[in-house]
């Protein structure tokens, strides 16, 4: 029936009258189509677009700079961007956009990178400006910044490999010989398949001088001459030896920013002019317009973006009476002002990509950067060798002029001098050539001898450059010498300055106004703060039709909440950042509140008080689980515990327990068993499947969980059990909620 249908679907298809193309319908595995379709695209955009390879370069800015070196803008004029980008356009195929985008990151006007490689000229943004766009490229125009000349130094001296373009009309690098380790001075951030990168940048003299110590003594502390990340955009680096360590040894963990500010007491204000690479302009003001909306920051008047042509600056008109630092201490815990980079230093080795510590970066780039000053080495030894080989030639014929000058003038045809005088001295045809196209004018006592002085300076040379390539500390002097050039032509004091973690005051969590309030959450995800006042005067509570109440409790306006929802996740957040709402309100949708995952849902709210308390759990299958609220409680400020309930059977329902209490569980055959929670022993593991309470028939199930005097059991003592699991008792219809209504009749009178 299977294959009658197929051949259906394969002769539909090849019907032109329905699809209007010649095709067959082949089945084909799911891992198959991966393998042929999607994983030659994850390997291109791994190895070919999203992630730097060791001269700190991904192949969209190499093909960029490369292009513009080959235009001649290392020592020219600058030239239209639009000029440059169609030229770029020979190496890479992915628009024009694309890479005026690549453009705009490495010029000097973007300010993104602490060593630009485009000298720029107009609009080109701000890193630290999500709203400031950059001009279209016909209106902008750029050149190469003068540090290019350290990463195309020698690039004419087969110091890398080239390879076809995308079209094998023109070579390319494959790398550039960067004369510095630019992967640890330019940042970096790419997003693969499956992976990703992100390379904060490190002053260029600091780099520079760990790599020369490190090729002294690869056991060198690097944190002694590398002192802390250095960023373009300024700011702070809040130092934590201990975290910043583990960034150098394993190249992941991350590093904390924060802001610098003044404050002018004549005006009372706060200039904020220098914030972490890691947030923009516009997301601070917009937090801060936030908290200034729900109430949490009282102490500003006004806040204005007055950046301009002298750089950023955030200005924060303050309320009379407000200590600038103590608003500072709260602005940097509240908003953008203090941030953190997380660190990915993955890197191309080969073609292989590898997350890498500094030591192992810098042990990568000096084996690359050694073989590149040997291939230069030997290829400028090839020349000289080259060189001597024609002097030698000449000089056996210099010592007999007046021969070679006969030879010449007895060959009669053209052809035969150069075989001749082969013959006649014994040199190889190269030697013979070079002789042949010697100048008259050149025959004379001063060439012959300036030519020999230069055969034994030639020989000098070689036997120097043959020393190189035997000795590799004579390498590793020549890569030193070009890093102290470097500093000395290049270098720049640190845009990021270094305060220490333990010189920081510890930020006062301010005390929120506390207040008695009665939270309302509802089945479909909608909580509602209402202080007692506003209960008192209000009506019936409001709900979105289908919508009704899933439970309420009294709590304090700081209380903290323990959200759990139905993707066994639980989410940690304060009542105080709800706003107050009425009865007559729908309340805040939780889900969007604290930003869940898409197509997440809040089930179950809970103010866990001082964590000593327990939460019972009521699987379906009729066990539950008594889980110590302690297992929730975090020492960080972590916003979502995974696996916070066991997912072996759908859940019934949750009780909060700081004392024990009686419950009672219904289930679908329409029994209820009426238990003691002291029957249950808590657990710290927040996901077992806990133990049998209810035993049950093939085919049902717990359907409900509540506290006894919340029921309308009035016999309890008929379902009540002693020790656990049990089965329960049927329900009378006296115990039922569902009453049936009397129709109460008059007898006519009025």
């Amino acid at each position: 029936m299977a294959k009658k249908k197929s051949e259906e679907n394969v002769k539909k298809v090849n019907n032109p009258n329905v699809m209007g193309l010649h095709a067959q319908v082949q089945d084909q595995e799911i891992t198959d189509t991966l393998e042929v379709n999607y994983m030659p695209y994850a390997m291109s955009v791994i190895v070919s677009r999203a992630i730097p390879e060791i001269d700190g370069f991904k192949p969209a800015h190499r093909k960029l700079l490369y292009t513009m070196y080959k235009m001649g803008l290392l020592t020219g004029g600058r030239t239209k961007s639009a000029n440059i980008v169609g030229q770029t356009m020979r190496l890479n195929p992915h628009g024009d956009a694309a890479i005026y985008e690549t453009m705009v990151r490495l010029s000097k006007g973007y300010q993104a990178l602490l060593t630009p490689f485009v000298d720029s000229k107009g609009n080109f943004g701000k890193v630290y400006s999500r709203d400031m766009s950059y001009a279209a490229s016909r209106y902008t125009e750029a050149k190469l910044s003068s540090i290019c000349a350290e990463l195309f130094r020698d690039i004419d001296s087969d110091t890398v490999d080239f390879v076809d373009n995308y079209d094998a009309t023109m070579k390319e690098p494959s790398l550039l010989p960067t004369t510095f380790p630019n992967v640890l001075v330019s940042a970096n951030t790419g997003i693969a398949v499956g992976m990703a990168s992100n390379i904060c940048s490190f002053n260029l003299e600091e780099v520079c001088r760990t790599e020369i110590e490190y090729l002294s003594d690869p056991d060198c502390d690097i944190m002694a001459t590398l002192r802390a990340p250095d960023f373009p955009t300024g700011g702070e680096v809040i130092y934590e030896p201990q975290a910043l360590r583990e960034v150098y040894e394993t190249g992941r963990g991350s590093v904390k920013l924060r802001a610098r500010w003044r404050y002018d007491k004549k005006e009372n204000l706060i200039e904020i002019y220098e914030i972490p690479y890691t947030t923009t302009a516009e997301a601070v003001m917009d937090k801060v317009e936030e908290l200034v909306k729900t109430g949490k920051l009282r102490e500003i008047s006004d806040m204005r973006d007055e950046t301009d042509l002298t750089g950023l600056k955030l200005t924060v008109d303050l309320k009379r009476g407000v200590d600038p630092e103590k608003l500072m201490a709260k602005l940097m815990r509240l908003t953008p002002l203090q941030d953190a980079f997380a660190c990915n230093f993955n890197i191309l080795i080969a073609g292989t990509p590898r997350v890498m510590g500094v030591r192992e970066i810098l042990s990568e780039w000096t084996a690359w950067r050694e073989e590149s000053v040997r291939r230069r080495v030997f290829a400028d030894l090839t020349k000289k060798k080259d060189r001597l080989h024609l002097l030698r030639g000449l000089g056996k014929i210099l010592l007999d002029i007046d021969k070679a000058i006969a030879i010449i003038r007895g060959t009669e045809e053209e052809r035969e001098v150069v075989p001749n005088l082969m013959i006649g001295f014994g040199i190889d045809e190269i030697q013979a050539e070079f002789v042949a196209e010697i100048k008259l004018r050149n025959i004379n006592k001063e060439y012959i001898l300036k030519r020999l002085e230069d055969i034994e300076k030639l020989e000098a040379e070689i036997a120097d450059l043959e020393d190189v390539l035997k000795n590799r500390r004579r390498v590793k002097s020549i890569i030193k010498s070009e890093l102290e050039n470097v500093i000395k032509k290049y270098a720049e004091p640190r845009k990021t300055g270094i305060v220490y973690a333990h010189e920081i005051p510890e930020p006062e969590e301010e005390p929120e106004d506390d207040y008695q309030v009665t939270v309302f959450f509802s089945k479909g995800g909608y909580l509602k703060k209402i202080t007692a006042q506003s209960l008192r005067m209000s009506g019936e509570q409001k709900y979105k039709e289908g919508d009704g109440l899933q439970c309420s409790f009294e709590a304090k306006n700081s209380s903290e909440l323990l959200v759990f929802t139905d993707r066994y996740q639980c989410y940690k957040t304060r009542l105080s950042d709800f706003p107050d709402a009425k009865a007559s309100s729908l309340g805040t949708y939780v889900p969007t509140q604290l930003k869940m995952e898409d197509g997440e849902n809040a089930i179950y709210i809970c103010d866990p008080g001082d964590y000593r308390g327990s939460l019972l759990l009521m699987f379906e299958n009729g066990k539950a689980a008594r889980i110590q609220l302690s297992g929730f409680e975090t020492k960080t400020n972590r916003k979502k515990l995974t696996g916070a309930y066991s997912d072996k059977s759908p859940l019934i329902g949750f009780l909060p327990v700081f004392e024990d209490f009686e419950a009672a569980a219904y289930t679908s055959d329409g029994r209820c068993l009426v238990f003691s929670t002291a029957l249950l022993t808590p657990k710290p593991t927040k996901n077992t499947q806990g133990v049998a309470v209810v035993t049950l028939k093939r085919q049902r199930t717990v359907t409900e969980l509540r506290r006894l005097e919340e029921t309308s059991v009035k016999n309890a003592g008929r379902y009540r059990v002693r020790s656990i699991p049990a089965a329960g008792a049927l329900l009378r219809d006296e115990d039922r909620e569902e009453q049936q209504l009397s129709l109460l009749g008059g007898d006519g009178d009025e």
